[in-house]
């Protein structure tokens, strides 16, 4: 059996990261850090942003709620702020699913 690395989690990922994960402008992250309060990255002394791994999950429900399901950034917020349990199982969901799939699709390619 060949050895694999592990995938290693980065504790705080760079604005720039963060903008080619979700394919969009540094200054639509900048917009959803400013409407919604539970994203809260962290900032050097230079100002720069560093997102933590619970940052990019909330990004995602937020990208989820307003792009994939229509939501209103108000929708989005209050749904966010009622449902939170019910986000964080999905997420979980999500995130394994995602993880299946990429080693289905490193299976297939090593045939």
């Amino acid at each position: 059996m060949p050895y694999k690395e592990p995938n290693i989690e980065k504790l705080y990922y760079s604005m720039g990261e963060v903008t080619k994960m979700f394919d969009v402008n540094a200054s639509q992250i900048r917009f959803y850090e400013r409407e919604f309060d539970i994203l809260k990255p962290k900032k050097n002394k230079k100002g720069n942003r560093y997102f933590r791994p619970e940052d990019i999950d909330n990004l995602k429900t937020i990208f989820s709620l307003v792009k994939d399901k229509g939501y209103t950034l108000q929708g989005a917020r209050d749904y966010m702020k009622t449902n939170k349990k019910e986000i964080q199982d999905n997420q979980s969901i999500i995130n394994s699913l995602e993880k299946i799939k990429a080693f289905l699709t490193d299976v297939r390619e090593s045939l």
